[in-house]
């Protein structure tokens, strides 16, 4: 298509019941773009229960991600292509799944403390196991603090709870205990003893060291301690194996309800209806609002609007988004132009010129049968179809399966592989032999049909070549201006498309001056008939803005008055012959990167062939030359030839007719960037609404 697709704004009016189904379908679908109007609150209470909805969501969300990092598996950050939005069945699930995970984590975490605390008491206590020292002077150090008594076994659990990490308790068999803890711990320990009714054992005369009773209970405990640790990690991978498809079903489906709640505080809204207006392509209209009616059983009210009818876009107040629709060849440049910025609604659709003229001049710039055919290889690996692991490069994937056919064909004509200039030589013989013999011509097929490198006896044709991509620059800058004049002729901006220096004058006076060009350099003069043709165009551009306010009847002619008026005029003149200039002299860089191509690809091939006669492996120096050089000039070449390209794109052809922007239609949807822009006013709470 040379324009946009036409648009329609829909207004669809859903009962609260059907709202969420509805944004599900439209999400999924990728129909509307929503707009902003003016709002309807909500009532509190509705505002409320939603916010309380919202929040349900969010905490299952924050659950589901905390039992995954535990769990140790990654979630989606999207919806997925299946995912549905969740029932009371899954949000049951999350509970018993999330709660199951969650007490082995408190599990795990509680024994992971008891083994620190062990550790840390048993290292203590081998220090001491062969101190030859009374055991009771033992109890007198400034940084232990041991007690040996009698407490009912009962009453363990409690007491550790309460001493938590400031004791130790080591159970020495039946009712008899050994509690350890720091100095600071002494008070806190001797108390909890105290309330337990805990009977200190008297320790006989003498006894020297630590009582090897509590070293076994100590390693004891401890074993018994990594072994339940060992069984908790066996429960947390067969947990892992049972729940991760689980965890990332239910967050995919979560994420989706979160999205439909926060687009639902930005929807127009009274308390049992909610307002959903945006724009979608005239041509997806009927389906859609056949589709929306089955899903809500005709519980809907559907209106559609042209572009003409909508105040705001009459007064400008509003742009009309901009959806184009192509084939995969000129699809894969959409990017490059709406990097720059959106067409107009209604006005030339740039692409499959962008297209055309993008592939053509990287490939007249990068002509290397082999290199191209790099490009084209890369191009179908990193396709849709191609290696999951280039999927990240999948919208480059049409562009350079473009340059590589186009680069694949410059080299055949200059007669380069990988750097080269001998492997085409018997084929390009052939084919010039095959068309002598069609036009009847004798003598001897040339080696290549395209000679680039600079030598005494063609440097005529080297000429030939930069005069022919000067006229593709001509022909590139004329596209832009014949599209800059039927834009304005659209939007009815008739001053620019008669009488601008992109305009109708403008044109007139660039293709005359290279007709004067042209034929003085092919012998002809300058005529006094040249100064008309030259003069009418000019005179146009100069007195432009008063002819037109002469013409449309505008007063005064000279608006900011006539000193200003020819002051203008004149800077107006001279920036449209430095403009035309410039742009149509900006193509020499086409051939001279051409060359610089052909220079470098012949430094390479020269350096690999005089490596290849030296002795000792000279054919492998070669081969080694040969990969790195091509190398080198596929990607660092390759960049930079793909740099100027778009820069010709960009000031040689888009500045003639993007003088302003519109808005890309960038519909609502789950998957990839979810467009809510239009909504980012947050509902106050509180805020009451009237019906």
């Amino acid at each position: 298509m040379i324009r946009p697709q036409k648009m329609k704004r829909i207004q669809l009016t859903v009962l609260a019941k059907d709202v969420d189904k509805v944004i599900e379908f439209l999400g999924r679908g990728a129909f509307i773009q929503f707009s902003k109007e003016d709002r309807v609150i909500p009532e509190k209470a509705a505002f409320t229960r939603n916010e309380e909805f919202h929040k349900q969501i969010e905490g299952n969300l924050e659950r589901i991600k905390t039992a995954a990092v535990y769990l140790g598996f990654d979630l989606p950050a999207e919806p997925e292509e299946t995912s549905t939005l969740p029932t009371e069945a899954e949000a049951a699930l999350v509970d018993k799944m999330c709660t199951e995970i969650a007490d082995l984590n408190a599990w795990e975490t509680n024994e992971n403390h008891e083994k620190k605390k062990l550790e840390h008491t048993l290292n203590e206590s081998k220090a001491f196991a062969n101190l030859n020292a009374p055991f009771n002077e033992l109890d007198q150090l400034s940084y232990l603090t041991l007690r040996i008594g009698r407490l009912d076994p009962k009453g363990h659990k409690e007491m550790q709870e309460h001493l938590a990490d400031r004791a130790v308790i080591i159970p020495l068999g039946e009712d008899r205990i050994l509690a350890a803890a720091s100095r600071k711990g002494r008070f806190a320990l001797d108390s909890e003893l105290k309330k337990h009714s805990f009977a200190p054992i008297v320790i006989p005369e003498g006894f020297r060291g630590i009582p090897s009773e509590m070293l076994d209970s100590l390693e004891t405990r401890l074993k018994e301690v990594e072994e339940t640790l060992q069984r908790i990690q066996e429960r947390k991978t067969q947990l892992s194996r049972q729940y991760e498809a689980d965890c990332r079903h239910l967050t995919a489906s979560y994420i989706m309800a979160s999205i439909v709640e926060e687009l639902k505080k930005r929807l127009s809204a009274t308390k049992n209806v909610f307002l959903l207006s945006g724009w979608a392509p005239a041509a997806t209209v009927p389906r859609l609002a056949a589709e929306l009616a089955n899903l809500t059983q005709g519980r809907i009210g559907i209106r559609a609007f042209v572009p003409e009818e909508i105040d705001q876009v009459k007064q400008g107040a509003e742009k009309v988004p901009v959806s184009l629709k192509h084939g995969a060849f000129v699809k894969g440049f959409e990017r490059l132009v709406f990097s720059y910025g959106a067409p107009l609604y209604g006005t030339i659709d740039p692409t499959p010129f962008v297209a055309f003229f993008f592939t053509l001049l990287f490939g007249i710039m990068f002509g290397d049968v082999g290199q191209g055919l790099v490009l084209l290889l890369i191009g179908f690996l990193s396709s849709s179809r191609g290696i999951k692991a280039l999927a990240g490069f999948r919208g480059y994937s049409t562009p350079l399966i473009a340059v590589g056919i186009t680069s694949m064909v410059m080299g055949f004509l200059n007669g380069e592989v990988f750097t080269s200039e001998e492997l085409l030589v018997a084929p390009t013989r052939e084919v010039c032999r095959f068309f002598m013999d069609l036009t009847g011509q004798t003598g001897e097929p040339p080696e290549r049909i395209l000679h680039l490198m600079p030598e005494a006896d063609n440097i005529h044709k080297l000429f030939y070549f930069f005069g022919f991509t000067i006229g593709v620059g001509i022909i590139f800058n004329s596209v832009g201006l014949w599209v800059n004049v039927i834009n304005q002729c659209i939007l009815k901006k008739y001053e620019k498309a008669f009488f601008s220096k992109t305009g109708i004058a403008g044109i007139a006076l660039f293709w005359y001056a290279l007709f004067i060009g042209i034929r003085c350099v092919t012998g002809g003069r300058f005529g006094r008939f040249d100064m008309l043709g030259l003069g009418v165009p000019a005179f146009c551009i100069f007195f432009g803005p008063a002819l037109w306010r002469l013409i449309s009847g505008e007063r005064p002619v000279f608006e900011e008055g006539l000193m200003v008026f020819i002051v203008e005029g004149f800077v107006e003149i001279l920036e449209t012959l430095s403009t035309y200039i410039s742009n149509t002299v900006s193509f020499l860089r086409v051939g001279a990167f051409a060359l610089s191509h052909a220079v470098l690809s012949f430094i390479v091939f020269s350096l690999s062939e005089m490596v290849s006669h030296l002795p000792g492996g000279g054919h492998l120096f070669s081969l080694i030359i040969m990969i790195f050089g091509n190398t080198v000039i596929i990607l660092l070449e390759g960049m930079i030839v793909a740099i100027q390209v778009v820069r010709l794109q960009y000031y040689e052809f888009f500045s003639k007719f993007f003088t302003e922007t519109g808005v890309e239609f960038k519909p609502f949807k789950f998957r990839g960037k979810v467009v809510l822009d239009e909504f980012r006013e947050q509902t106050p709470a509180g805020s009451e609404s009237s019906e």
